[in-house]
C-alpha cells in the first residue's frame, strides 16, 4: 500500500477551555506523525497575537513541523514581514500565505495603504527572504470572488510562479471536483503538489454555512443523509464513514497526502485517518 502523509489544521483558542482543547488535539493527533500541523488566521486579521502564541507554544513544547497561516489583510508590509521573521526566529521554517478574508462588515477586501496589494505580492517577498517554505490557497470549486473557476487556476500560476512550493484546497466533498481541478492544474502547467483539504463534519449546519461563504459546492444528496443521521443520532458514524470514503477515492487516484481541517476536535480526524490505515508512529516529545 502507497504510504499515506497527513498534515493537520487548527485554530488558535480564545478562551482558557479552548486553550486546553487545542492542546488535547495536539496530544491526540500528534502520534500519526503529521508533515505538519498549521494555525489559522481570523478574518481581517483578528487573530494575530493568538495565532502568534499558538505557533510558539506548539513549536517550542513538541517536535512537531508547525506552519504558520498568513495573510495581507489589514496590515503594513513592515508588520506582515516582521511578524514571519518572529517565527523564523522561533524555528518556524513553514508558512500559508494566503490573502486573508477582509474583516466582518466589510464588502471586500482593499489593501491596506502601504500593505500587500494581494497575496502573490506577499508570497514574492516571503520567497525573497530565503526563510520560508510556502504553502497556499487552492480552490476545486470557484472562489466565491472570482470571475470563473480558469481563472482560479491562473491566479494559483500565478502564486506558484511567485514562490509558493505547494498548494492545499479549500475542502470538497466528491473526489471527481478534485481530479477535475487537479486536470485544470495541470493544463495550466503547475508542477507543484496540490494537496486535497479534508473536512470532517462535525456540525452539519454549521458545514453548510461555511460552504456557503467560501464558495465550496454540497452535493443535494448529503442534506437528506445527515437529516437522517441527526435524527438517529449518528452524525459522527456518518462524517467518519463520508470522509473516509473520499479519501479512498482519491488514493485510489494517486492522492498521497491530506491535509485535514480538524476545528480542533480531533476525534473525527483521527478515526478517519486509522480508516485510511495512518497509524500512530511517535508519542509527543516535548523539546527540552
Amino acid at each position: 500500500m502507497t504510504s499515506l502523509n497527513v498534515s493537520f489544521e487548527f485554530f488558535p483558542p480564545k478562551t482558557i477551555e479552548a486553550s486546553f482543547r487545542l492542546w488535547d488535539t495536539v496530544q491526540t493527533l500528534a502520534p500519526l506523525a503529521p508533515r505538519f500541523v498549521s494555525v489559522t488566521y481570523g478574518a481581517g486579521g483578528t487573530t494575530r497575537q493568538l495565532t502568534r502564541e499558538a505557533v510558539a507554544a506548539i513549536a517550542g513544547s513538541t517536535d512537531l513541523s508547525v506552519a504558520a497561516h498568513l495573510t495581507c489583510v489589514d496590515a503594513t508590509k513592515e508588520d506582515t514581514l516582521s511578524l514571519a521573521k518572529s517565527w523564523s526566529d522561533l524555528g518556524v521554517k513553514d508558512i500559508v500565505a494566503l490573502r486573508g478574508d477582509p474583516p466582518k462588515g466589510t464588502e471586500g477586501f482593499a489593501p491596506h495603504p502601504e500593505g500587500f496589494a494581494n497575496s502573490c505580492e506577499m508570497i514574492e517577498a516571503l520567497a525573497a527572504s530565503g526563510d520560508f517554505n510556502i504553502c497556499v490557497g487552492a480552490y476545486p470549486h470557484k472562489h466565491p470572488e472570482a470571475a470563473s473557476l480558469k481563472d482560479d487556476v491562473d491566479w494559483l500560476k500565478r502564486k506558484i510562479d511567485a514562490g509558493a512550493s505547494e498548494a492545499i484546497t479549500q475542502f470538497f466533498f466528491e473526489a471527481d471536483d478534485f481530479f477535475r481541478f487537479r486536470d485544470l492544474c495541470d493544463k495550466a502547467g503547475i508542477t507543484a503538489p496540490i494537496t486535497p483539504g479534508i473536512l470532517p463534519i462535525e456540525n452539519w449546519a454549521g458545514t453548510k454555512a461555511f460552504a456557503q461563504s467560501c464558495g465550496a459546492q454540497i452535493p443535494d444528496w448529503m442534506d437528506a443523509v445527515f437529516q437522517t443521521a441527526l435524527r438517529d443520532d449518528r452524525s459522527d458514524f456518518l462524517s467518519v464513514a463520508l470522509s473516509t470514503e473520499l479519501c479512498s477515492d482519491l488514493i485510489d487516484g494517486g492522492v498521497e497526502n491530506f491535509h485535514f481541517y480538524t476545528l480542533n476536535k480531533p476525534e473525527l480526524t483521527r478515526d478517519i485517518c486509522a480508516a485510511i490505515g495512518v497509524t500512530p508512529q511517535t508519542v509527543l516529545q516535548k523539546v527540552a
